[in-house]
């Protein structure tokens, strides 16, 4: 397990983030359990109330449970975990869409350049 974490956003907001990422990508899965607090703070070198704040923040969103005395797990909740999928692509669109605005290129001309630039993305991982 590794993080990149940035300057901007604060550390516990990153963990969340990567959870949901490894979530979204299928490399956790329904009912996986995952480090506890104590090992996910020594593995990414934060301080242990930082773990117990993104596990606190993850609990709260439904993207895992503990039940007393035994390891967290990711939900098996179907509902949630698309929702992660979906908030993680709204927000890249979101944040694609208020970068090309100012630049006012038209909607299909858009749709054209990144139809082209995801395929051939897809053609890079492949070859």
């Amino acid at each position: 397990m590794s993080i990149s974490f940035n300057s901007r956003d604060p550390v516990y907001l990153q963990v969340v983030r990567y959870f949901k990422e490894q979530i979204a990508i299928g490399e956790l899965a329904p009912g996986e359990e995952i480090p506890s607090r104590r090992e996910l703070a020594n593995n990414l070198k934060i301080n242990p109330n930082t773990a117990q704040r993104a596990y606190k923040a993850m609990e709260e969103q439904g993207l895992i449970h503990t039940e007393r005395n035994h390891p967290s797990k990711i939900t098996s909740d179907e509902n949630n975990l698309s929702k992660v999928r979906e908030e993680l692509l709204l927000e890249a669109v979101d944040t694609f869409v208020t970068s090309v605005r100012s630049i006012n290129v038209p909607v299909d001309e858009l749709v054209r350049l990144v139809k082209t630039k995801y395929t051939e993305s897809n053609d890079d991982k492949e070859g």
